[in-house]
Order: structure tokens, then C-alpha cells, then sequence
């Protein structure tokens, strides 16, 4: 019911492998299927399928969810989006410290 974009510098890989990290432990979800370039996470909270493709330098990462906009869901997933860096040598998460 409601997607979700980033671009990042992040491989495919890379994004399927962070989310595997980060999805369950800060949503509760459990991955229920997976490709090489897409991953479905389901649980109690709903369900999200992430999809990530290379173009050129930079990977396109779509998340749709089953939920409302206003759902805890979503707001976590924009949460995981805005960690993925958006260039190469970003921390991506916001809140880290910038290293020289």
C-alpha cells in the first residue's frame, strides 16, 4: 500500500545483507523470501519487499509495504532507507559521527 525509494552507493548485495541486519531487530520482521535482488520480510507489524537494482554507480532501492503510511512499518523502513549511503565514503546513518 505504500512505497518507498533511495538510491544509494551500496551493491544489491550489500543493501539485501544490511537489511537482513537491520529489519528484523528494529521491526521484528523475519525474511520469508529472497532473491538476488529482492528480499520480503514478514512479522506481526506487516510486510515489506525491498528491491534493489544496479544502474550506473548507484543501486535503486524500492520498499513497499502492506501498510498505511502511518504505520510503524513504514516508519521504521523509511528509518532503514535513510542508512543506506548515498554516496560512496557516506556513513549513512545521520546520526554518525563524520570521520576525516
Amino acid at each position: 500500500m505504500a512505497g518507498y525509494q533511495r538510491k544509494t552507493a551500496l551493491t544489491p548485495k550489500e543493501v539485501l545483507e544490511k537489511a537482513d541486519q537491520v529489519i528484523p531487530e528494529i521491526v521484528g520482521l523475519t525474511r520469508s523470501k529472497a532473491t538476488t535482488h529482492e528480499a520480503s520480510f514478514s512479522g506481526d507489524e506487516g510486510t515489506v519487499t525491498l528491491s534493489a537494482h544496479r544502474h550506473g554507480p548507484y543501486t535503486d532501492v524500492v520498499a513497499s509495504t502492506d501498510r498505511l503510511r502511518t504505520s510503524r512499518l513504514d516508519y521504521e523502513i523509511q528509518k532503514f532507507l535513510n542508512l543506506l549511503p548515498y554516496e560512496p565514503g557516506d556513513p549513512g546513518d545521520p546520526s554518525a559521527p563524520e570521520t576525516s
